[in-house]
């Protein structure tokens, strides 16, 4: 059936360009063909510099993770990131499918009551730090018939988020879990550092102080994890962070990893108080992987004085020629545009006027020549000489990229380009 006209695009070659170009940053391993076991045989690869998990999460981050996610292993992601278990079985699919069933995929927000089977089914990793979240992955690797140390896990760190994590008082008590008789096997430590962006370093320094001790009572309670992973994009970006992180895991035989998502994706997360030099030079490097488009519905014209949109918030003061876009906030355009953004029709800026409804927009096209119905109109992305960010959109709703992104609703279809 032939869709309303409302859809995203999606360059999966921008996107293993990024990956690759992050991970030449960090001085890894840009081969796709690389090794993807290790000598414990758990999928994973043995590469120099620092391994990089690419966040593939909430739909690739609006993205579509039916695109992203084999883009990420054919771009030599031995690692993928997801929030959940269900996300992790969809990615699963998609690997298998793409010919990479050896990928580790990791479901960061843990498993939840029910989900042990399916999560060891789909062989995936999950992020624990709750005694509960033991129990349930115990129970369902026994009543599958798996022996001791069968079962990976990730032991997530509070190092100062106060979110997920163990922290230090509670951290013994977890580790007395992994006995030598349990299913579960401690692959990796992780921690999330929540100030990565604030580029003076102090807070990212503070949980590296915290983390090394927490490092040190897991090899005190004969546990040898593989992986030490720490850093998101501003981390990864900026450079300080991974450097700290190879130090930490060299003293401890460890491998580091990173797990980066909003730069693979084409942006740089915004740095307090100044970008640093580093990550402006690798931003002019990512390349954009999303475009949002929708066309031009009909043209009217208006007199001055008559109102436009819910409430009348705008009102014409001259003669204006108006076009009604097929697209709403039930897409994913935020109503906090209205009145304040614009997007490309012809390569040029039409403003948003009036309040965005739920289904429709209405742009200001007086001063751009020979609008009519079915013109491409750009919400995201290129269009001749012009660009408009997710940067620019978030900046416009007093929000961040992140949510501009994972705020493009499902029933905007995405397709790869």
């Amino acid at each position: 059936m032939k869709r309303r006209p409302c859809w995203v695009e999606i360059d999966a070659q921008a996107f293993e360009h990024n990956y690759r170009t992050l991970v030449e940053a960090c001085g890894g391993n840009t081969d796709p063909s690389a090794s993807r076991t290790s000598q414990r045989n758990d999928n994973v690869s043995v590469t120099a510099g620092l391994e990089l998990l690419a966040i593939v999460k909430a739909d690739a981050y609006g993205h579509g993770l039916e695109h992203c996610a084999p883009a990420a292993v054919r771009a030599g992601a031995h690692w993928l990131g997801v929030t959940s278990v269900e996300e992790g079985v969809e990615a699963r699919a998609l690997c298998d499918v793409a010919g990479f069933p050896g990928t580790a995929i990791l479901a960061i927000a843990g498993v939840f009551p029910g989900q042990g089977v399916q999560a060891l089914e789909h062989r995936l990793a999950c992020v624990v730090w709750d005694e509960w979240q033991l129990t349930e992955l115990e129970a369902a690797a026994k009543s599958a018939g798996l022996g001791a140390r069968s079962t990976p896990v990730h032991l997530e760190l509070d190092t100062g988020m106060s979110r997920q994590g163990v922290g230090f008082d509670g951290l013994q008590g977890i580790l007395a879990r992994f006995t030598e008789d349990s299913p579960l096997r401690l692959d990796g430590l992780m921690t999330h550092l929540y100030a990565a962006d604030e580029n003076d370093g102090e807070a990212t320094r503070g949980q590296f102080a915290v983390l090394e001790p927490m490092v040190e009572q897991v090899f005190a309670a004969g546990l040898k994890p593989i992986w030490l992973h720490v850093g998101n994009s501003a981390a990864v970006m900026a450079g300080e962070a991974p450097e700290d992180l190879k130090q930490l895991c060299k003293r401890f035989g460890l491998r580091a990893m990173a797990r980066p998502g909003l730069a693979l994706y084409g942006l740089a997360p915004e740095f307090e108080p100044d970008m640093p030099p580093a990550v402006t030079k690798l931003q002019r490097a990512l390349k954009p992987v999303l475009a949002w488009k929708t066309r031009v519905v009909s043209v009217r014209e208006i007199a001055p004085g008559q109102v436009v949109g819910y409430n009348g918030t705008f009102v014409a003061s001259e003669p204006m020629r108006l076009a009604l876009l097929a697209v709403g906030y039930a897409d994913g355009l935020k109503r906090a545009l209205s009145n304040r953004g614009w997007v490309l029709v012809g390569g040029e800026k039409a403003p948003i006027v009036g309040r965005i409804s739920m289904d429709q927009t209405v742009v200001d096209v007086t001063g751009i020549d020979g609008v009519v119905a079915g013109y491409e109109v750009v919400l995201l992305g290129q269009q001749g000489n012009s660009a408009i960010s997710a940067e620019e959109h978030a900046r416009w709703s007093g929000t961040v990229s992140w949510e501009i992104f994972t705020s493009i609703t499902a029933r905007v279809a995405r397709q790869c380009v």
